[in-house]
């Protein structure tokens, strides 16, 4: 399964998620931002790649509906409701995504 985590700059909240879910077994992880300013911004093709999609914020679902409409239409875009106040690997942004995701995930094995 193909997993896209989606914030505004790929700096802080969306890259933590990468780096703590990217070695789970039979998931594959990805991070894009919707920023001009992003490190790596989201593309056409980041969303025709994944399965399932994770916001950070209402405002990442909406741009993301709104700039690629037929891309997302059948797509599962899960706001993940986390504000923007914390740093990378922060300890507890990185228990909030590890309880959030939990409920989506079939088997949630962090290492």
């Amino acid at each position: 399964m193909n997993i896209l985590f989606i914030c505004s700059r790929n700096r802080l909240r969306s890259l933590t998620a990468e780096q703590i879910f990217k070695n789970m077994q039979g998931y594959t992880v990805r991070s894009a931002e919707t920023s001009k300013q992003a490190r790596i911004k989201i593309q056409r093709k980041d969303i025709t790649w994944a399965d399932l999609i994770f916001v950070m914020e209402t405002k990442h679902q909406e741009m993301l509906k709104q700039r690629f409409p037929e891309e997302t239409i059948n797509k599962e875009i899960i706001c993940l409701n986390i504000p923007d106040q914390y740093k990378y690997m922060d300890e507890e942004l990185v228990d909030i995504l590890k309880e959030s995701l939990s409920s989506y995930l079939d088997f949630l094995q962090v290492e």
